[in-house]
């Protein structure tokens, strides 16, 4: 990880506790986030904090539901990449 760099390290649904973990270890905050659940079965992932200038990451996992969890990591990453993250680092 940088050191000049502020981290920001996201969560997935799916990795709550590795990400709680994984934040505990390197001695740094959970990046607020959250995932919005309609009722037609979509679901809109959103971050609530600035990230703009930060090294992000997301932790996230391709378990069951599969397709539910490998969508909501591509959305994520899809609003990173509309705001011009860089760089952006997945961990599954």
């Amino acid at each position: 990880m940088p050191e000049n760099q502020e981290i920001k390290i996201f969560s997935g649904e799916a990795t709550r506790y590795l990400t709680e973990k994984i934040v505990k270890y390197y001695g740094v905050e959970m990046g607020a986030s959250a995932v919005t659940r309609f009722s037609d079965g979509e679901f809109e992932p959103r971050f609530d904090e600035p990230v703009r200038g930060k090294e992000v990451y997301i932790v996230q996992s391709t378990c069951n539901p599969v397709n539910d969890n490998l969508m909501e990591l591509l959305i994520m990453n899809k609003t990173l990449f509309f705001i011009k993250i860089s760089p952006l680092d997945v961990i599954l």
